[in-house]
């Protein structure tokens, strides 16, 4: 599976946890963290967890490792490692404050392949 792939399986695991306003970036030509950022809201913790949850399963039952997963616990911005997709959960509240979508404006946007 290549890494674009990977981003749009993990915008549908977005979408099934009904995520909102789900962005996918092409970061190859902007940074060397990863391919693509993933970035979308949920509206509350319980939904920001159940969607990064998700994301987790769904690469784990595609037999892809999740290299990392933060704040969780907090449920207020969860970032979801898989190597080259970064996925950014964030929390409502918090997502027009870190503002990701202007920080990587260079970034272009990507069709998640879901809808």
């Amino acid at each position: 599976m290549d890494s674009k792939q990977l981003a749009q399986l993990a915008a549908k695991a977005c979408e099934d946890k009904r995520g909102e306003d789900i962005v996918l970036l092409d970061m190859k030509d902007v940074s060397l963290i990863a391919d693509y950022f993933l970035i979308c809201e949920g509206s509350n913790e319980r939904q920001v967890q159940a969607i990064a949850r998700a994301i987790k399963e769904t690469a784990e039952e595609k037999e892809l490792t999740v290299k990392r997963l933060e704040g969780f616990e907090q449920a207020r911005w969860i970032l979801v490692d898989l190597e080259d997709v970064v996925c950014h959960i964030f929390h409502k509240e918090e997502r027009s404050y870190y503002n990701l979508e202007r920080l990587w404006g260079d970034a272009p946007l990507v069709e998640t392949g879901i809808n």
